[in-house]
C-alpha cells in the first residue's frame, strides 16, 4: 500500500511532505516516547504518535519511516511541516486515537 491510498482510505489530512506519498508502506508502530521509537520501529511504517515537535522528523528520517500521522487532534508546529517537507517525509493529522486508526491500518494491510 502507498501512502497516498492510506490518506484516501483513512480520509487523512496531508500537512507536510506530498513529495513522499508513494511512499510504500510496509508495516506501523504506536509510540509517543521518541527512544522507544527510534529503537523499534519498523522501516517503511507509518508512525503513530501524538508527538507534533520538529523531533518527529528527525526520528522518522531515521528509521526510513514511510510517513508520521499525528493522532489526538494535534496539528505539528510551522517548524515540523518546514522540515518534513525539507526531508520528504509525509505527514497526515488524524483527529481519532492511535489505536483506532492502527486498527484499521493493520485490518486492510
Amino acid at each position: 500500500m502507498k501512502v497516498r491510498e492510506l490518506v484516501e482510505k483513512f480520509d487523512l489530512t496531508v500537512v507536510a511532505g506530498e513529495a513522499g506519498l508513494n511512499r510504500d508502506v510496509q508495516g506501523g508502530f504506536c509510540g509517543d516516547l521518541l527512544s522507544e521509537v527510534m529503537g523499534n520501529a519498523g522501516i517503511g511504517c507509518v508512525w503513530m504518535t501524538v508527538q507534533a515537535h520538529q523531533n518527529i522528523v528527525a526520528v522518522a528520517v531515521l528509521r526510513e519511516m514511510a510517513a508520521i500521522i499525528i493522532t489526538g487532534g494535534a496539528t505539528p508546529a510551522p517548524e515540523t511541516v518546514d522540515k518534513a517537507d525539507l526531508e520528504g517525509i509525509p505527514v497526515m493529522i488524524y483527529p481519532g486515537t492511535s489505536f483506532e486508526l492502527s486498527g484499521k491500518i493493520y485490518a486492510d494491510l
